[in-house]
């Protein structure tokens, strides 16, 4: 339950202010803004997986499993973690892509992102700014390589919540 409450808290705050905060603490860096947007994704997944949790363990199933003598553990890790992983491995695919978009924000907005010289999408759009009129390409590739990798990861996650979810089978 303090996890819980732990993760009710992060969730109170909008995503991309708390990564700011937590980037100002830590200093600018790629690495602290990776961080940041971990820390600040991670109530998702831990709400999510107390969610399927708690539903998978009133199935019969589990019931039928308890009354047969199954240990806690191995109820766990046969039936519990097998069937509440689908829906983690697809909320990760889409929490990729936003993920890749608000570490570009983070380097667009405030320079918060990766320093030079390394290279990071955010940073490459807020740098070539100024260049827009005599070389428009310095803000297309970037913004158009964030658009290419932000949907295929939406894609792909949808993929797979079409292919692992039970519902969706005829």
């Amino acid at each position: 339950m303090i996890i819980s409450r732990l993760f009710d808290i992060l969730l109170a705050f909008p995503s991309i202010l708390l990564a700011i905060a937590i980037v100002a603490i830590l200093g600018p860096s790629l690495s602290n803004a990776l961080l940041a947007i971990a820390i600040v994704n991670v109530p998702t997944f831990g709400r999510l997986v107390r969610a399927r949790v708690l539903t998978i363990k009133e199935e019969e199933y589990i019931v039928a499993a308890r009354s047969i003598g199954m240990g806690d553990m191995r109820i766990i890790f046969h039936h519990i973690l097998p069937n509440s992983l689908a829906p983690i491995i697809v909320q990760g695919t889409l929490n990729i892509a936003t993920a890749i978009l608000e570490a570009a924000g983070l380097g667009f907005f405030l320079g918060m992102g990766a320093q030079a010289p390394q290279p990071e999408w955010g940073k490459m759009l807020s740098d070539a700014r100024e260049y827009i009129q005599n070389a428009p390409w310095t803000v297309i590739f970037p913004g158009l390589a964030i658009i290419l990798v932000v949907v295929g990861f939406n894609l792909v996650g949808d993929g797979l919540r079409d292919a692992l979810d039970p519902r969706m089978k005829n």
